[in-house]
C-alpha cells in the first residue's frame, strides 16, 4: 500500500530485540550508562567552569564537547530506554523529525577541529598561546561549529522528511537515522543522495582533513623538539583528544559514508549505539582520568562537599 510523508503519522522502533530478557539487560545496560555520562559530563562542566586553573582554551573547548555530549545522549537515550522496556515502540511523525533534527547538527566535527588547532599553537607556539588563541578566538571557533551544525540539521532534515514514505513505517534501528528511513523511502533521487555526500563532506570530510593538517603541523614542530620528555608531554597533550577523533570520526565514516545500496540496518545499530550512547560516556573518562588538573578541581570539588 503506497504511503507518503503526509499520510504517515507515527514511525515504529524495533530496537536490538524482542525478547524480553534481552530487553531488561539492555535496558539497566543503556541507563548504567546514561547516567554515568550524564554524572561525567556535568561533573567536567562544573569543574572548568568554577576552577580558575581550568580556565584555558583547552578546557573551554572540552567543556563545550561535554555539553554536546550531554544534548546528543539526552536527544537519543530516553527514547531508547522506553523502547527497551514498553511494548508500544511507537515515534510520532512529529517525534521522529525534532530527534532527527536535534541529533544532526554533527557540531561536534567542528569542535574537534577547533581542539586539534587548538593542540596545534599550544605546541607550536607555547610562549604565544595565551594570546593565539584569545578569548574571541575561543568563543568564534565555538559558535561556528554550532552554527554548521545548525545549518546541517536544517538542511539534512528538511530533505530527509520531504521524502516520501511508500513502505512499512517500522524503522529498523533504535532511533529515526538516515539509514533506515532512507530504506522506508520510495523515491529516494539522485538529488538526495547528493545531498548526503556534500553535507558529508562539509561537515565530516572538510573538518576531518582539518584536524589530519593540525596534526600534521604537530609532527612538524615536535621534530625540531630534541628531549624525550618534551615528546612525552606534547603526546600526553594530544592523546585524549587522537582518542576522541578516532572513535567518533570512525563510526560516523563507517555508518554515512556508504552508499545506501549498502547498508545493513542490523550491524549499523550496534555502531550507532555506540556514537550516541557510549561516547557520550567515554569522553569525560578520556580527558580526566589522565589529566592532573581536572583530577586536582576533583579533589578539591570533593573536599567542598
Amino acid at each position: 500500500m503506497k504511503r507518503s510523508n503526509h499520510t504517515v503519522t507515527a514511525f515504529i522502533l524495533l530496537g536490538f530485540t524482542t525478547d524480553p530478557v534481552m530487553q531488561l539487560v539492555l535496558l539497566e545496560t543503556f541507563l548504567c550508562v546514561y547516567s554515568v555520562a550524564l554524572a561525567g559530563n556535568t561533573t567536567l562542566m562544573v569543574l572548568i567552569f568554577n576552577d580558575y586553573r581550568l580556565y584555558m582554551p583547552m578546557y573551554f573547548f572540552i567543556g563545550n564537547l561535554s555539553f554536546l555530549d550531554l544534548w546528543y545522549s539526552s536527544v537519543y537515550t530516553p527514547k531508547i530506554l522506553v523502547t527497551c522496556i514498553s511494548e508500544d515502540k511507537s515515534i510520532s511523525f512529529a517525534g521522529c523529525v525534532a530527534q532527527f533534527f536535534f541529533s544532526a547538527g554533527l557540531g561536534e566535527c567542528y569542535l574537534l577541529a577547533a581542539m586539534a588547532y587548538d593542540r596545534y599553537v599550544a605546541i607550536s607556539k607555547p610562549l604565544l598561546y595565551a594570546q593565539a588563541m584569545s578569548r574571541t578566538l575561543c568563543h568564534s571557533l565555538v559558535i561556528y561549529s554550532y552554527t554548521g551544525g545548525f545549518v546541517n540539521a536544517v538542511i539534512l532534515t528538511s530533505n530527509t522528511f520531504t521524502l516520501n514514505f511508500c513502505g512499512d513505517n517500522v524503522i529498523n534501528d533504535i532511533f529515526c537515522d538516515v539509514p533506515p528511513l532512507v530504506k522506508l523511502a520510495c523515491d529516494v533521487k539522485d538529488t538526495y543522495q547528493d545531498v548526503l555526500y556534500f553535507l558529508l563532506a562539509s561537515n565530516v570530510i572538510a573538518p576531518s582533513m582539518l584536524i589530519l593538517a593540525s596534526y600534521l603541523f604537530i609532527i612538524a614542530a615536535l621534530l625540531k623538539i630534541r628531549s624525550t620528555q618534551g615528546h612525552l608531554k606534547a603526546f600526553s597533550t594530544c592523546s585524549s583528544h587522537l582518542l576522541s577523533v578516532t572513535l567518533y570520526y570512525g563510526s560516523i565514516l563507517y555508518i554515512y559514508s556508504r552508499p545506501s545500496s549498502s547498508y545493513s540496518l542490523e550491524r549499523d545499530k550496534t555502531v550507532s549505539a555506540f556514537y550516541t550512547v557510549l561516547f557520550p560516556m567515554l569522553n569525560p573518562m578520556i580527558y580526566s582520568l589522565r589529566n592532573k588538573d581536572v583530577k586536582e578541581a576533583l579533589r578539591k570539588l570533593f573536599k567542598l562537599m
